[in-house]
């Protein structure tokens, strides 16, 4: 019986559940020296530029967020087909979320429409790397010169993804990054970000834990409302061990893509399958591939949504939605959002369906999901 693919999943080691528990051994298991080991090997691996840790890319972001001041009377442009962390940490900051619609192929930022939507009240840009497909940052940065915006990059499926030979994060303003178990290396929980400039990384370093400085005599102060976001040290040593592979593991990654595109590419009109923009697409981008999104032919099958993903679970293929379209959400729909307003973030949401796609999967696991996939659509068109 071959063994049940999951959508994602992390890649844990016995050296790395060893290296865990020596850590654990150690007594220093909040925030310490492995923290700070990490940092600066991510850091090391984005250039060397300024890099703080934290208990998950939604507070690297809201933390990003305090530092760059966005507040109550801002607006902050986002794409509809994103996470909804991105739409909660601007609500949360007191800002407007101001939506522009995806590219159907890449899902990434239209950014033609962000120039649109783009006022006096635009605080910030906020574009997602979607699958780990890095958005035209040379448009990107030159709309926010032009206006004079600020940038924080949802970079939470891009680590080790790269734009004209440059890796996302090692340029740019601020990009938060996710160490999520889904993600293509993993601190079980936790996120960093990585920052242009050193005054505000050290900012974010101290609002990550309650905006704690201490004065000479050693007592300690606040000057502004933080948060608790310090990760642990148990997790800094996981991430220290997966970093060191994420290289490997995002070619592994790049070639199972490929096979995705050799295997379903020939079939994809006859079968009325979108599938991702290709890795060569653009000759600037460097994917990581996160994830293998695809968008079924719903309106010509007598499945659903639910029954496709019900059946590709009984031939033990784990299959996962990303994303809704973030407008459509009860929260975004009670400020006045309904459908029509991003025709292709709406499409998205409806048809996506993500494929299996982790770095110790073979050839012929992708083989075995194709053939699936394939052999559905063929019945029930």
């Amino acid at each position: 019986m071959p063994r049940y693919l999951k959508f994602a999943g992390p890649i844990i080691t016995e050296e790395m559940a060893e290296a865990v528990k020596d850590t654990l051994l150690t007594h220093w298991i909040t925030s310490g020296p492995r923290v700070a080991e990490f940092e600066a090997a991510l850091s090391a691996y984005h250039g060397g530029r300024p890099t703080r840790v934290f208990t998950s890319a939604t507070a690297a972001m809201e933390v990003a967020f305090q530092v760059i001041g966005v507040a109550p009377g801002d607006e902050v442009i986002t794409s509809a087909m994103t996470f909804f962390s991105v739409g909660n940490m601007i609500e949360k900051a007191g800002a407007k979320t101001v939506f522009a619609d995806c590219d159907l192929v890449t899902r990434n930022l239209d950014l033609g429409q962000v120039e649109a939507a783009i006022t006096p009240k635009t605080k910030a840009i906020v574009p997602t790397h979607f699958g780990g497909l890095p958005c035209d940052m040379d448009r990107l940065y030159d709309l926010a010169d032009e206006y004079g915006i600020r940038v924080v990059e949802d970079a939470a499926l891009a680590i080790g993804s790269s734009w004209q030979g440059k890796r996302i994060g090692a340029f740019g303003d601020i990009a938060t990054f996710s160490f999520h178990p889904n993600k293509n290396m993993t601190t079980i929980e936790g996120g960093a970000a990585v920052f242009g400039d050193e005054t505000e990384a050290r900012r974010a370093e101290v609002l990550r834990f309650h905006g704690i400085t201490r004065k000479p005599d050693g007592t300690r102060d606040v000057d502004a409302a933080g948060g608790k976001f310090n990760l642990s040290d148990v997790s800094a040593r996981l991430g220290l061990l997966q970093l060191a592979r994420l290289e490997t593991w995002n070619a592994t990654r790049q070639s199972l893509a490929q096979r995705y595109f050799e295997t379903l590419g020939p079939q994809a009109d006859r079968l009325g399958l979108v599938l991702p923009a290709p890795a060569h697409a653009g000759e600037s981008t460097g994917h990581s591939w996160n994830m293998f999104c695809v968008l079924l032919p719903l309106a010509r099958m007598s499945l659903t949504r639910q029954q496709f993903i019900a059946e590709m679970h009984r031939r033990g293929i784990g299959i996962g939605v990303s994303y809704e379209a973030m407008h459509l959400t009860t929260l975004f729909r009670a400020k006045g959002h309904r459908e029509g307003e991003f025709p292709n973030a709406e499409r998205i949401g409806r048809e996506t369906v993500t494929l299996p796609l982790m770095a110790d999967m073979t050839e012929a696991d992708v083989d075995r999901v194709c053939d699936a996939v394939i052999d559905l659509l063929a019945k029930k068109s």
